[in-house]
């Protein structure tokens, strides 16, 4: 029987966590989404790269001292229990340091999975709401062929969940946890989800440890599958189920050397990713355009966080961020429409001949756009052997297609699309493929004789779950109120539109449940992909990150400010 609400305070703070940012604050959703007050994306960024002190990455990583850490950790896992191994795995996972220990991690979980699912005691060996969830979670994430059936162990003959289950606080965390790895269908989750966040809720509101009640707010605001724990669990070591373990120490001395290998490597990148831009000098003839290196950077460092050795490809991948951007604001500040259409067709073309096609403000950023992507594409075919630029220059075609309709729209007072059209556009002008195209090349996922193309479709359902969930996040988030004027171009506008006698408050809830879905369709997807192919296995968790970004980019203070984000950039990013 769990304890309610005894949990202890722990100093312990986690030491290296994942970055995520905002992404703008257009009309239109972009790669990411949200607003802040910081105005100082940029300015500054090349001058306090510059004068940070960058840690020697390779001495750290090649210490014996740093190898001793490892192996610290290491024999924690191998020599655990099976009543603590969970728990440990979890916490590795959460503090962004499986990638140390893959083998031991896939020994563990394989040692679970292969006993029976079990009958009504047990399952998997498990036998615990909080053990079963758990497990459940960490297998399903891992790709594991698992059944939600599992948690039918713990209903009643009136099929509701048994009454002992609603006083296991920490069981009933872990399966609300659980239920966000849900895919369509899994009635069982739904149940859990609706069962255990209200019990939990009462629980928070009712707690004496105030402590314990926050951990209680904060999972159900940021469970760990849909954000980035490593920015929002902030305490979640302060307790493993028995006393005097030892893990915290091990944990946090491993966790404190991957974070300054982590800001030497990043800051190197910043470095890297701000000369480039500001060689290119497009905003010297683009002067309304933003310029804004460090938070195009971060995108970037977000999606491929989990592997620190992919400088070259999160240098890449900040390219084609920055040129979302600034074509968005050609779109925005700058083109007439007659230009605009004029500057699509050249896109579409993708020939140098095009540029006299063009207005002189849109050459330098036409043949930029061009002379990169063929760079990258170059890079590719060098590194792995094929050419991915059709494919390329057809998501930056697409982009331009989706940008001039949008300014239709808005220019034309007569013709409102339909809910349904704004979403389909929106979820390609919102610049996600662009990016996740551009990565599953990046990670050398192209193969032979078109294998690139038939993966890159084959994935597309993934792609447009994350695009929809970050254009319908953003959508929720700028509809603050009933009272709009206008066309805020938002899906809930043209939704209400299309269902006259709908409140406010209704399409509201219409678009939470559009988000829930998305993610469903996410999960399947994820998880359906080969676990064991480490290229589309990686390429699946930096999706997800993306989709991870968007609760963060709506954690608003009164202020309007994401402290979580400013925070982290300023630490990990700008001081020395």
């Amino acid at each position: 029987m769990a304890v309610i609400c005894n949990w202890s305070t722990s100093i312990f703070r986690p030491c290296l966590p994942i970055l995520v940012t905002d992404f703008g604050n257009t009309k239109r959703c972009r790669i990411a989404c949200g607003s802040t007050t910081n105005e100082n994306w940029g300015i500054s960024t090349r001058q306090d790269c510059q004068n940070t002190h960058l840690f020697p990455v390779d001495e750290l990583y090649c210490s014996d001292n740093y190898k001793h850490k490892l192996d610290n950790v290491r024999n924690l896992l191998v020599k655990s229990t099976e009543e603590e191994n969970l728990i440990l795995v979890d916490a590795i996972q959460r503090l962004g340091m499986g990638r140390h220990y893959q083998e031991e991690i896939h020994t563990i979980l394989t040692h679970y999975y292969a006993k029976k699912p079990g009958d009504s005691d047990t399952t998997y060996g498990c036998y615990s709401l909080h053990d079963v969830s758990l497990l459940f979670r960490l297998l399903r994430q891992q790709g594991y062929d698992v059944s939600s059936e599992v948690f039918n162990n713990f209903k009643g003959e009136n099929g509701k969940f048994r009454g002992e289950v609603r006083q296991d606080v920490t069981g009933l965390l872990e399966l609300y946890e659980a239920k966000q790895l849900s895919f369509e269908g899994e009635k069982i989750l739904d149940e859990a989800e609706d069962f255990s966040t209200k019990l939990l809720y009462r629980y928070s509101a009712d707690c004496k440890n105030r402590t314990f009640a926050d951990r209680i707010i904060t999972r159900l605001k940021y469970p760990c599958h849909k954000t980035i724990t490593r920015l929002t669990e902030t305490n979640f070591l302060t307790y493993f189920g028995t006393a005097n373990n030892g893990w915290e120490k091990p944990l946090k001395e491993l966790a404190e050397v991957d974070f300054l290998v982590g800001k030497s490597v990043y800051q190197e990148e910043l470095l890297q990713v701000s000369k480039w831009w500001d060689g290119l000098g497009l905003t010297r003839e683009l002067k309304l355009a933003r310029n804004q290196p460090l938070k195009w950077y971060t995108g970037s460092m977000a999606i491929l966080i989990n592997d620190i050795s992919l400088s070259k490809q999160r240098i890449e991948l900040t390219k084609s961020i920055a040129f979302i951007y600034l074509i968005d604001d050609i779109f925005d500040l700058y083109g007439t429409p007659d230009e605009l259409a004029i500057f699509t067709e050249a896109v579409d073309k993708w020939d140098y001949v095009a540029i006299d096609t063009l207005p002189e403000y849109m050459k330098t950023c036409y043949k930029a756009l061009l002379d990169t992507t063929n760079e990258i594409a170059f890079m590719i075919n060098k590194k792995h052997g094929y050419n991915p630029i059709h494919t390329l220059k057809q998501a930056w075609g697409s982009l331009c297609k989706a940008f001039l309709v949008e300014g239709r729209w808005f220019a034309d007072e007569d013709y409102l699309p339909s809910a349904d059209e704004y979403l389909s556009n929106g979820k390609v002008s919102s610049g996600v493929h662009v990016v996740l195209v551009h990565l599953f090349y990046i990670l050398g996922l192209g193969g032979t004789h078109n294998q690139g193309a038939i993966l890159l479709e084959e994935n597309s359902t993934l792609i447009s779950s994350v695009a929809a969930i970050l254009r319908l996040s953003d959508d929720l988030g700028n509809a603050k109120d009933e009272q709009q004027n206008g066309k805020d171009g938002s899906y809930i506008e043209y939704y209400m539109r299309d269902n006259r006698g709908l409140s406010f408050k209704q399409a509201r809830e219409h678009v939470i449940k559009m988000i829930a879905s998305e993610w469903k369709l996410l999960n399947k997807e994820c998880f359906d992909i080969n676990p064991f192919s480490q290229e589309l296995s990686f390429y699946r968790e930096a999706c997800l990150n993306l989709a991870r970004m968007v609760p963060l980019m709506y954690s608003y203070e009164d202020n309007q400010r994401l402290p979580i984000l400013e925070e982290y950039v300023d630490l990990m990013l700008l001081k020395p």
